[in-house]
């Protein structure tokens, strides 16, 4: 199992490594005989030490088994037979050995549990072992030192602790991977009975005289047994993937029919389109009509002028006047507007030219960002030239230090086969540099698609969220077909049905009125989104006489709706009649006030509405063209606030805001109309979800075979690294081959002549990567000063457009 001390008759100051890794090892070892008898007869007296690793220095064992103390063993480091009479632990020292260096119980055949080995009366079990780390093959020498020590600690529960210590007692490490890694390096395996023969396993050998029990334990002591089990495991492995392969396939077959289901109904809502371009040709005519009508109506009105021009010069001469003013007005507004539509353009040309800019700044800052990684990998390389040609410069002194001469043939043969293994290494070094900028690309393949992955991952949460409530919505249009009270909550039929118990039981001096959308009805079903983007949250609220009905209320309001949902409550004297607004009212000949386009079934609701929106001080004007003439083009009509158009944007005399609602809710008349537009949205919005969860799987799949690739790189980098390793252990070997002939250093120096060039090389590339990389940042400094700069200018504009809009 471990590796003896071996002697061997050489010359002085020549050593040989003390195994072989290689395919070639048996031959190796003939020709290492053969020197070895060669050297024998004038070389006889002197010894040098082959294997200094992975020697069993010594071992002691602490309440295992039967034994409270047993040891140390000091063992030799040659051939060591350990004798006794039975029951001295001859055994327990075997056992100990498997188990304390990560064997299994049952490995030992002597127990099937490690509590087994803890002795009686005891509560655990300590075994230390030390081994031997010397040599050129040591495992880390400047952590551990000349030994390390194995100490395993056993608790009566069956569980058990590593302690890996070096010579001098300190604790290096307390995990298993560390003592697998040392038997792994030592070439020990403690479960191979080639290296462990217990008593029960070398009886079974000898005793059985059946070829299939040999062929079990060669195929045991050859790890081929193991070997066969990973392979069934590989295997099932494959077909459970044939499986799944075979699954995907037939989901892609149904979201292709799915696919194309949607496309052709997708095709149909075209037809939509078309009718919503009639619907406005209709409304264009519509248009004409009225104006139509209302020039017939102003026919007689003017003929009614004429008839009155000759009695009223003054009022000619007075609006002359005023025809003055009108066309300075119109001067100074005619003058406005160019300038306004000047800076429009202006802002409209900067956009492009800062979306240019900015696409040029992420362009210099990812050259940067190239130019940087480009330079690191130079940095990179240069340090290891430095390491080879240190290295080289030391193997080249080590060689003309040595005076020893061989014959002329072998001396060219090693020399042909190290330039060929130099060759070798040389193409496994570039094809890890490839492979490493392989690497370095999957990895931002994958940084890449995991942000496309976060993004996508939002809007599809966004969408959920909109999806889940236009559902809400759906149900609560459909559950307002039997009752309409619920299209103002779900829970309004019952907060209701609690208020009018209340005021029977007299806890309110006044019954509550709301909500108070259930009250209003507009009179044109074209001004009802109009009415709804004005009133907002008022068509939900509830309206109390005084504070006391208002904190009751309250208090029932919080049994049907959460806290931060609960509609609004308005204080308001009731009153059995509406206020006498005739005075303070807007009165248009053309469009009506919302207090004049609504019917209002309780005074209290009119009331609550004049006192807290100032409806009647507020115009309805179904086109925004017309809203934007009556309240911004012109004066805005006497006490007139503000206005609405159809669409539910609010026009101010020198505002405008688009409207955020996009269908009425609450006050619609059509409630088929309103569900079926609901349910196209809802389908829009699933056909949403299921693209974007489709991009989804595909950016996964995406980023599931970076990463195989980047696994496949990264494993592969290692079997190079494992290839430069062996190659450099067969340069070694070569060069330190016990020969009677010098070392021929041309090659070496050769070869440091042209790492040298290698690393002048590098170095002037890097100067010129950094000149680069330099340029680039100014370039980039340069690019940014631009933006920021055009954004600047942007935000001017936008500045100077504000007050005259």
């Amino acid at each position: 199992m471990g590796k003896r001390k071996e002697e061997s008759i050489s010359k002085p100051g020549s050593h040989k490594r003390q195994r072989q890794e290689y395919t070639d090892e048996h031959s190796d070892e003939s020709n290492e005989e053969e020197n070895s008898q060669s050297s024998a007869d004038s070389n006889f007296s002197l010894l040098s030490s082959v294997g200094e690793v992975g020697i069993i220095e010594s071992i002691q064992l602490k309440n295992f088994m039967c034994h409270s103390m047993l040891g140390p063993f000091q063992f030799g480091s040659n051939l060591n037979f350990v004798v006794g009479n039975n029951g001295s632990g001859k055994s327990s020292v075997l056992t100990a050995l498997i188990v304390g260096l990560g064997g299994k119980a049952t490995a030992t055949n002597r127990g099937s549990s490690l509590k087994m080995f803890v002795r009686d009366g005891e509560t655990s079990a300590d075994i230390s072992i030390t081994l031997r780390n010397q040599g050129r093959d040591a495992f880390k020498p400047e952590v551990y030192g000349a030994s390390i020590i194995v100490n395993q600690h056993i608790n009566l529960d069956g569980s058990r602790s590593y302690r890996l210590k070096s010579k001098s007692g300190t604790l290096i490490s307390s995990k298993k991977e560390e003592l697998i890694g040392i038997l792994d390096h030592f070439n020990i395996q403690v479960d191979n009975p080639v290296s462990i023969l217990t008593q029960e396993m070398s009886k079974h050998f000898l005793q059985s005289k059946n070829e299939g029990d040999k062929y079990k334990f060669f195929m045991k002591a050859t790890q081929l047994e193991q070997m066969k089990e990973d392979y069934s495991s590989i295997m099932k492995t494959k077909e459970n993937t044939c499986i799944q392969i075979e699954q995907g396939v037939q989901r892609l077959e149904e979201l292709k029919l799915l696919y194309c289901e949607k496309k052709e109904r997708y095709k149909s809502i075209g037809f939509v389109n078309e009718m919503r371009n009639h619907l406005e040709d209709l409304k264009h005519k519509m248009a004409w009509a009225v104006v139509g009508e209302m020039e017939k109506e102003i026919q007689p009105i003017k003929e009614g002028i004429r008839a009155e021009e000759g009695n009223t010069e003054k009022f000619v001469q007075k609006l002359e006047e005023c025809q003055v003013k009108v066309n300075e007005a119109e001067e100074k507004y005619k003058a406005i507007q160019d300038k306004l539509i000047t800076i429009n353009e202006e802002a409209q040309a900067l956009h492009p030219q800062c979306i240019s800019l900015k696409a040029d700044v992420q362009a210099r800052r990812k050259a940067v960002n190239e130019a940087e990684v480009l330079y690191n990998r130079f940095k990179t390389e240069l340090k290891r030239l430095g390491k080879d040609d240190e290295q080289l410069h030391k193997r080249i002194e080590e060689l003309k230090s040595s005076a020893n001469q061989v014959s002329e043939p072998e001396k060219l043969e090693r020399q042909r086969k190290i330039a060929h293994l130099r060759e070798q290494l040389k193409a496994f070094h570039d094809e890890e540099m490839m492979i490493g900028q392989q690497v370095d690309q999957f990895q931002q393949a994958i940084y890449k698609c995991k942000e496309e992955h976060a993004r996508l991952r939002r809007e599809d949460c966004d969408v959920k969220q909109a999806l889940d409530a236009k559902q809400k919505q759906l149900r609560e249009l459909k559950d307002s077909k039997t009752n309409t009270l619920k299209r103002f909550g779900q829970h309004t039929p019952a907060f209701l049905e609690a208020v009018e118990t209340a005021y029977k039981q007299g806890r309110f001096k006044h019954k509550p009125v709301g909500p108070l959308g259930a009250f209003i009805h507009p009179k044109d079903a074209e001004l009802t989104l109009a009415v709804e983007s004005c009133l907002k949250s008022l068509v939900q609220a509830f309206c109390c006489d005084n504070h006391s009905d208002e904190r009751t209320l309250q208090l029932l309001m919080s049994k049907y709706y959460p806290h931060g949902f609960r509609p609004q409550i308005i204080v308001n004297k009731f009153q059995n009649e509406v206020y006498d607004v005739r005075h303070r009212g807007v009165h248009h000949p053309e469009f009506p006030s919302v207090l004049t386009a609504l019917e209002i079934d309780h005074a209290v609701v009119a009331n609550c509405l004049i006192d807290v929106r100032g409806i009647e001080t507020i115009l309805l004007i179904k086109s925004s063209r017309k809203a934007r003439e009556v309240m911004q083009f012109n004066r805005p009509p006497k006490n007139c606030r503000e206005a609405f158009t159809a669409e539910g944007d609010q026009v101010f005399e020198r505002r405008y805001y688009s409207s955020d609602y996009l269908r009425p809710k609450f006050l619609s008349r059509d409630v088929e109309a309103e569900i079926s537009h609901l349910e196209k949205e809802i389908e829009n919005k699933k056909s949403q979800l299921t693209a974007s969860q489709q991009r989804l799987y595909s950016i996964e799949n995406e980023i599931r075979q970076n990463e195989d690739h980047l696994r496949g790189h990264r494993q592969h980098q290692k079997e190079l690294q494992i290839k430069i390793r062996t190659t450099n252990a067969e340069i070694a070997d070569l060069e330190n081959m016990e020969e009677h002939q010098s070392v021929d250093i041309r090659t070496l120096e050769d070869e440091a002549e042209e790492n040298k060039g290698k690393m002048e090389s590098v170095k002037k590339d890097m100067q010129q990567q950094s000149k680069k990389m330099e340029e680039l940042k100014n370039i980039l400094q340069v690019a940014e000063k631009k933006f920021e700069e055009m954004k600047e200018k942007i935000h001017q504009v936008e500045e100077i457009a504000g007050p005259i809009k």
